[in-house]
């Protein structure tokens, strides 16, 4: 939990004189907790286990203090700018005090002798203000569970729809081979039973084809290795292809020059299986779905390069009040079937290889349809990159009488 401002610790460093006794006599007298050093290094190892503000006499910093410091300034996690108050000699400012109060930051200058009142305020002041860091720790850090949670949440239930697919791709075979063998049963000629041997063989086979692509889903090093795309599209739509099929949508597969990425395959494919999920979805029956990779370089900065995937479809397309925040949890077009977790998630595990995802679509019939285009860079980066951007189609890229 957070500390409170009674709670929070101040940093005296004040080695000559009895300024650090009597700044701590008083700060305890308005119960505010402290620590008196008699040289910096100490202090700064008090500051790395947790301090609310350091009050610093001038002499207690010559210039190679005042880079140690900084140094430990600059190791300060995002949340943290924790508030240093400056006891300075009277008289013109010097060249050591401006040094100070660049790289030190958040510093307050007191001039000596100091007013009992101006003191105890200050601190005051600077304790609130770090209470509300560690406050905004506190929330950084709950976010950061509760999207793990999501994240956990979300391939949870991938896992759950991989399952009832997978069972449902196998059961038709295995219900084949079941009937193959009862014909075999009942067969008196060696030409016919050796027919339909021959049969439930590729059914086997069928089998084993579903169950090795699955595999590939769930045997993630951990690490990030050389991927190739088209391998990760293909595994993807190996589990597809049969409801593919019986929906009559017709599958386009552009794969031109792909360099291998280091990234993480499991991963990827889990963005390749929604995309193309949310795909089928969208058309329903009787579509086309156009799969395209390629090597290229990003937008935004062209010198960086590497491979952007394109997965387009002639479904419904997303109408424009969704598209802004089509990428934020529990935003979903899909009603009650959908989590709103999947295009959050997968614009998540972009954007920690460093790439993009951006999105084209039209909701105007006759000529409906979405594009999501990734762009993933060649080596594993863990850059922070902007949003994802929406964008109306300035051109159909699909028009129902080309639908296959």
């Amino acid at each position: 939990m957070t500390a409170t401002v009674d709670e929070l610790l101040v940093l005296v460093v004040a080695p000559t004189g009895r300024d650090g006794e009597l700044i701590c006599g008083l700060l305890g007298e308005q119960n505010f907790p402290s620590l008196l050093f008699p040289s910096s290094q100490k202090a700064r190892i008090g500051m790395e286990a947790g301090a609310g503000v350091v009050i610093l006499a001038e002499e207690a910093l010559p210039l190679d203090e005042i880079e140690l410091w900084a140094a430990e300034v600059c190791r300060q996690p995002s949340w943290s700018d924790i508030f240093f108050i400056l006891l300075t000699l009277p008289g013109e400012r010097s060249r050591k005090r401006m040094l100070a109060q660049q790289p030190l930051g958040n510093v307050v200058l007191l001039e000596r002798p100091v007013r009992p009142e101006t003191l105890i305020s200050t601190v005051r002041t600077a304790l609130r203000s770090r209470q509300r860091q560690y406050e905004m720790r506190d929330h950084l850090i709950e976010v950061r569970l509760a999207q793990d949670a999501l994240r956990k949440s979300e391939k949870l239930v991938v896992a759950g729809r991989l399952a009832l697919s997978i069972s449902h791709e196998i059961n038709n075979p295995l219900a084949a081979v079941t009937n193959l063998l009862y014909l075999i049963g009942l067969s008196t000629s060696l030409d016919e039973v050796t027919r339909l041997t021959d049969t439930a063989a590729l059914e086997l086979a069928r089998v084993s084809e579903i169950v090795s692509q699955t595999l590939r889903f769930y045997r993630d090093p951990g690490k990030p290795t050389l991927v190739h795309i088209s391998e990760i599209v293909d595994s993807a739509l190996a589990l597809y292809k049969p409801r593919l099929a019986f929906a009559d949508i017709a599958i386009e597969r552009d794969f031109r020059d792909c360099s291998p990425i280091l990234a993480m395959a499991g991963e990827l494919r889990q963005v390749t299986l929604n995309l193309i999920g949310n795909a089928f979805d969208a058309i329903g029956r009787d579509g086309r779905l156009k799969i395209r990779a390629a090597n290229a370089r990003q937008h935004s900065n062209g010198s960086l390069r590497g491979i952007r995937l394109t997965i387009g479809d002639t479904g419904t397309g997303i109408h424009r009040d969704v598209r802004g925040s089509l990428f934020e949890p529990f935003v979903s077009t899909k009603g009650d079937t959908g989590t709103g977790l999947g295009l959050w998630l997968s614009s998540e595990i972009v954007r920690k290889h460093g790439g993009t995802i951006q999105v084209k679509s039209r909701a105007v019939s006759p000529y409906s349809g979405t594009v999501f285009s990734v762009f993933l860079p060649l080596e594993l980066h863990s850059e922070v990159h902007a949003p994802p951007q929406t964008h109306e189609l300035e051109r159909v890229q699909f028009r129902q009488s080309d639908r296959g």
